[in-house]
């Protein structure tokens, strides 16, 4: 891609596409598959597609809804201490204050490591598996991608997991820590998670769903 000039910024937008970093605008052309276009001005990428991009995101997502809804149930951690043991889930973590206002609390816990990253990834699914499968878009996709989108900030998955390991080292003298099923799942969750973003080109799915392949 190059710089866009004066007479370029009147040709139709759909010719134009613009860094959401720095706001850098840039005549339209799209790379060949494992290339990538990237903003001169700030190294933004702004155009990374890959061959079976859509079918490893659909792939990775629904790993990651299997894993929540499991990591969820199980026991994450086993407290061990004086003779006593006690096993906590994510949910019994998130929602462990439930009276007055700290249940406010709790439910914006549970929604922002639990809720919101796999109404993420339903959304993905959502969007993606008619792109994948060569058919029309989903009604309102684009909405849905958008909304998707606009929950990525909020998915805090990958926070409570490092404000579990500095809890950890310091309930660690106090007790004995062990490990449940759901600590292990959680912890392929955040890297399937982080994954799933890197195969993700957004303009590659804004292009499937404004000019969808019909068969």
């Amino acid at each position: 891609m190059k710089d866009a000039d004066a007479s370029d910024l009147d040709a139709p937008l759909e010719d134009l596409i613009v860094c959401p970093v720095c706001d850098a605008t840039y005549q339209l052309a799209q790379p060949a598959k494992g290339e990538r276009a990237v903003c001169v001005r700030c190294h933004k990428v702004l155009i990374a597609p890959r061959l079976k991009a859509g079918v490893q995101i659909i792939a990775v997502a629904i790993s990651v809804v299997i894993l929540t809804v499991a990591a969820s149930i199980f026991p994450f951690l086993n407290i061990s201490a004086a003779g006593k043991s006690n096993s906590v889930s994510i949910i019994d973590a998130a929602l462990s204050f439930t009276e007055g206002p700290l249940l406010l609390l709790s439910l914006l816990t549970a929604g922002f490591i639990i809720l919101i990253p796999l109404a993420r990834m339903i959304l993905t699914l959502y969007v993606l598996v008619p792109v994948v499968r060569d058919k029309p878009p989903a009604r309102h996709a684009m909405r849905a991608f958008r909304y998707s989108e606009a929950l990525r900030p909020w998915s805090m998955a990958e926070i409570f997991a490092i404000g579990c390991a500095v809890a950890l080292v310091k309930v660690a003298d106090l007790a004995t820590v062990g490990f449940g099923p759901a600590f292990w799942m959680f912890g392929c969750l955040v890297v399937l998670v982080m994954v799933q973003d890197g195969f993700m080109c957004k303009w590659s799915v804004w292009n499937s769903l404004e000019h969808p392949r019909r068969r």
